[in-house]
């Protein structure tokens, strides 16, 4: 395995599914494995809650690890897998009853994403948990785990991931990748997942 493949194609691809698109290859335009995807809250993570012209509704909040919050005036709000402007909505509703006009403009901002946590594990040269502050896809993830190491089966990636009670589980193949071969559909969520908190990759 020729591992001096993974730099450049993690400079070419494996960023995009956090900031961009994939740049397009001489041949056709890659599929971009995500684009836009809104942040969704974790537990752990820290967020600054702001009322406009409220300052007594001003709040740095850590959201608990049974993904909630309290807020004066309402109470416990569910934040866990809901995105900003979700929890915006939620406050804006939940201080109707306090106000005879409109609500006064909510903004709600991530101060510290350290709910989305993942681990690496098994065959990678640097097992570990990680906390990225961004959403990661799979090749990413072992990347930030040192990269496989040489007796590393990359065609048959597990992903393990809580689903309420449960687990659910997914698997990648990903030897072509690290040999520097894109999928002729392009790079999709399918053969490039992307990393959600409380995932474990099992690299065997």
């Amino acid at each position: 395995m020729k591992l001096q493949f993974l730099p450049a194609l993690v400079l070419a691809i494996g960023a995009s599914a956090v900031h961009a698109q994939a740049q397009p290859a001489q041949a056709a335009p890659a599929t971009p494995v995500e684009t836009g995807r809104a942040y969704t809250l974790n537990p752990g993570d820290e967020i600054e809650l702001y009322v406009w012209g409220e300052e007594r509704l001003q709040r740095t909040l850590k959201i608990l690890p049974d993904g909630s919050f309290s807020f004066p005036l309402i109470g416990r709000v569910v934040a866990q897998g809901k995105t900003l402007r979700d929890i915006e909505a939620i406050v804006t509703k939940g201080l109707e009853s306090q106000y005879r006009g409109q609500v006064p403009q909510v903004t709600v901002s991530v101060r510290a994403p350290l709910g989305l946590q993942f681990s690496v594990a098994g065959r990678v040269k640097a097992p570990g948990t990680f906390t990225p502050g961004r959403y990661v896809n799979l090749l990413e993830a072992i990347t930030l785990a040192g990269g496989p190491d040489e007796f590393a089966n990359l065609d048959n990636v597990l992903i393990v991931r809580k689903a309420g009670a449960g687990v659910v589980t997914v698997r990648a193949r990903l030897s072509g990748l690290f040999r520097g071969n894109v999928p002729g559909g392009g790079l999709t969520p399918a053969n490039l997942p992307a990393i959600e908190g409380g995932d474990t990759v099992i690299v065997p």
